[in-house]
């Protein structure tokens, strides 16, 4: 058969000599409709997907069939082999003067065809690049989507070997491949992005730990263990609790197992299959943190790095993705740093995740890495100008890689795990689904699986908004938390300060407005006089903290807010507190006469109210949900002026002032 080309549109068609016909769908925007009188085709491309009624019935573009034959349905025509040039310039074998459709004619072979070779899939799709799959299951979540999909096992080397034969370049959307035969497969001069010594690495997590440990990059203590003696050895080192992990397989929390104590020993040991299933152990880390970083990797070796971001884990499966991490600048170049050296040690191109611990003490630490997109980066197909999916393709076509940075302040991902099997597991599912598609901001996608069990990853939700408390606030309302569980979410982005516990009954005010607005909020005492240390850590550390409004109260000297404001970028509001001696005139002279350069914004002696609407101004500005909340709040102000101003015109002022 002679080369199709898929981008044909729209119809060309030559009338069949025979009735005989062969229906071939292609995902890349077009399906061929192909008849055969054994020597000769003919091709009717038409628009996909569409669906055809066989049997002399017609169909939506009008063509018909006749009764009483038989037709078969084939994922995709056949393909000749393509292959890939260093620059990137794709090619074809024997056909190097096909014009290219698209931004490559290079077939791009996924080995795996789960959830993220799905969104491999429709990457490709914005770019008509051409993606293959190769996966056990015929209704895997790329199958719908792939240019081509081939049913066969990924730690199957006949089936690699067949399937790398349809395509220009092979990669990975699982790791748990035939790296054999991936590594036989280059010696041959297959192209594999990344190579196959980075599979093989990486698969087992034993030889990703001695590899990144001889590179010098930061691990948890780790030891092999071979019998009950080395690991009770290692308990002796390490202390408890201790984590023993498998060497092969392990992901989403199989594979790993914690002892709390020595004769916990033997039962987790069997729990994982035994010292024969290939065990290590490592020190435990305490962290407060579990961060991710995602790294592409290009074919000459240059890295791009996204924004770290922050992975919330339950039952061991992530749960909830923060984007940025809510870490300090510090933080995230180490994470970086770490992130680097980590996927500059390996081969190959292509996206990487690099998984790490924040400690107590403000160590960055690997946990382990992905070599492959990863759920950490779902949120970038709606937050980040390149998602990790095209990221990933343009890295093993040899493209140029895209910008990684985020296009909105803050997003958030919450991953559609299985809440139990069945009917009733995909309702619940669904309910979910129905109350995201009613908020601001939220994005669903779908895994299309067609089986559901409990804790099973069904698809995710990505919510974009103006800031961190804003995006919370949202999924807040998606999962319909209560309050008391809600301000566990939210991180406070005003921080409300005095002198002292005799002005909290000014202060209070402040916290009366921004609970009416839903602003989240941090109230404690801090003297400029009596604790200037704690007045330095607060101020050094509330950027950190996620503060970015202070609301500083001070009454005779009033240093407090100018002290703060000379310590911190952030915009600070100083309320003078009405005195004794001076009703609060001091107060007010001394917060206002600050220095050019330290600018301290000066409410009304004791009206902290005022000093809350200004904080809730300077926030509004960058969030849409709260300047909404501001417009309804300055319009019952008017309502109520108006109110007033009939209600004295239509009564005169003596029942005014006497009803």
């Amino acid at each position: 058969m002679r080369r199709l080309n898929p981008t044909l549109s729209p119809l060309y068609a030559q009338k069949p000599p025979t009735p005989k016909m062969l229906v071939r769908f292609s995902s890349a925007a077009n399906c061929a409709l192909t008849s055969s009188d054994h020597n000769q085709d003919h091709l009717i491309f038409v628009p996909n997907p569409l669906v055809f009624h066989l049997g002399g019935r017609r169909n939506p573009l009008g063509l018909s069939f006749p009764r009483k034959k038989k037709f078969s349905m084939l994922r995709s025509p056949s393909r000749v082999r393509s292959s890939i040039k260093e620059d990137g310039i794709s090619s074809s074998d024997g056909e190097q003067d096909l014009p290219i459709h698209g931004v490559s004619n290079t077939v791009v072979g996924v080995l795996g065809g789960g959830q993220l070779g799905r969104m491999l899939c429709q990457a490709a799709s914005k770019m008509a690049i051409k993606v293959a799959t190769l996966d056990p299951l015929e209704n895997c979540p790329a199958s719908a989507l792939s240019y081509e999909h081939v049913v066969g096992s990924f730690n199957d080397g006949d089936a690699i070997r067949e399937f790398a034969k349809r395509c220009g370049v092979l990669t990975v959307e699982i790791e748990h491949v035939d790296a054999v035969t991936l590594e036989l497969l280059e010696q041959q001069g297959i192209d594999c992005q990344p190579k196959a010594s980075t599979i093989k690495i990486i698969q087992d997590k034993y030889l990703q730990k001695v590899h990144f440990s001889q590179h010098g990059i930061p691990l948890p203590d780790f030891v092999q263990i071979d019998d009950l003696t080395t690991l009770e050895k290692a308990g002796d080192l390490f202390g408890y609790p201790l984590m023993i992990k498998s060497k092969r397989l392990a992901y989403d929390g199989r594979g790993n197992a914690v002892a709390y104590n020595k004769e916990e020993l033997p039962s987790v040991v069997t729990s994982l299959g035994g010292f024969a299933h290939g065990l290590y152990v490592e020190r435990w880390t305490p962290f407060l943190k579990e961060l991710s970083v995602i790294v592409a990797r290009s074919r000459d070796g240059s890295l791009s790095c996204y924004s770290v971001v922050e992975t919330i884990h339950k039952d061991n499966i992530c749960h909830i993705v923060e984007s940025p991490a809510n870490v300090s600048e510090e933080v995230k170049i180490l994470a970086n740093d770490v992130a680097q050296k980590a996927i500059g040690s390996l081969e190959g191109a292509g996206v990487f995740a690099v998984e790490l611990f924040l400690t107590k003490d403000g160590q960055v630490l690997l946990n382990e890495v992905a070599p492959r997109p990863h759920n950490s980066g779902h949120h970038t197909i709606e937050s980040c100008y390149t998602s990790q999916y095209e990221q990933h393709l343009r890295a093993v076509l040899g493209l140029p890689l895209g910008d990684p940075s985020m296009k909105v302040p803050a997003a958030i991902m919450y991953n559609i795990l299985g809440e139990d099997k069945g009917e009733t597991g995909f309702y619940l599912a669904h309910q979910l689904i129905k109350r995201a598609l009613n908020i601001s901001g939220a994005t669903v996608h779908w895994y299309d699986k067609p089986e559901i069990r409990k804790q099973r990853k069904m698809g995710h939700i990505t919510i974009v908004g103006p800031s961190r408390n804003a995006v919370k606030a949202r999924l807040n309302k998606l999962l319909q938390r209560d309050t008391i569980e809600s301000s566990k979410l939210v991180t406070p982005c005003v921080a409300i300060i005095m002198g002292s516990d005799s002005d909290l009954p000014t202060m209070k005010d402040a916290a009366e407005v921004l609970e009416t607005f839903g602003v989240p909020f941090e109230l404690t005492i801090v003297s400029a006089h009596r604790t200037p240390e704690r007045m330095y850590s607060f101020a050094l550390s509330a950027k950190e903290r996620g503060i970015q409004v202070i609301i500083a109260g001070a009454g005779g000297a009033a240093h407090l807010p100018g002290m703060v404001a000379s310590l911190t970028p952030l915009p600070v509001i100083g309320v003078p507190i009405k005195t004794s001696s001076m009703s609060g005139v001091d107060s007010l002279l001394s917060i206002v006469q600050m220095p050019k350069g330290i600018p301290v914004a000066t409410v009304a002696i004791g009206n902290a109210a005022n000093a809350a609407l200004l904080a809730v101004r300077m926030l509004a500005s960058a969030d849409a949900d709260l300047w909404a909340r501001l417009i309804k709040y300055q319009q019952n102000l008017k309502d109520t002026v108006l109110i007033k101003a009939e209600k004295l015109e239509s009564e005169g002022w003596e029942r005014y002032l006497n009803p």
